[in-house]
């Protein structure tokens, strides 16, 4: 039975498991108070590969999404506007919305049907990511800091 935060800082049993060693409940003990960086390192090292991963991933989209800026500009994303009123918030966070449901129809259509993808160059992991970096894109607009 999977456990809150709460209930590891109280000691409670997670997987017929106490944590009782004082080194992590001073790691969870910190997050619940607001120090992420202990937790941060507690989660990679129990979890070094999957960690690395996401950094990883993380870079190559950080990455991926400059080039494509470089070469779209911030326009293709504003819709050519300023951003300026809840309308254009509006109209580009509909145009996101429109790119990752591409995404996610593509996805769906390949995994429900088990067909495997036709576009040579373009593998499923790539619609994920496209996803992600949608989403990123979507904060950024409705914080207000596209194009900034």
């Amino acid at each position: 039975m999977e456990k809150s935060l709460l209930d590891i800082k109280r000691g409670v049993a997670m997987d017929k498991k106490v944590i009782k060693d004082s080194k992590t409940k001073k790691e969870v003990n910190s997050y619940l108070t607001g120090d992420h960086d202990d937790i941060v390192t507690l989660m990679e090292q129990e979890w070094p590969q999957m960690t690395a991963e996401f950094r990883r991933l993380q870079r190559e989209q950080y990455e991926l999404f400059l080039h494509k800026q470089h070469d779209y500009g911030p326009g293709n994303i504003s819709v050519g506007t300023q951003l300026g009123t809840p309308e254009e918030i509006k109209l580009s966070l509909t145009g996101l919305w429109f790119r990752m449901n591409d995404k996610i129809q593509r996805l769906k259509t390949l995994l429900m049907s088990g067909r495997d993808n036709a576009v040579q160059n373009e593998p499923m992991e790539d619609a994920f990511l496209d996803i992600s970096n949608y989403g990123i894109m979507a904060t950024i607009v409705k914080n207000g800091k596209w194009g900034k």
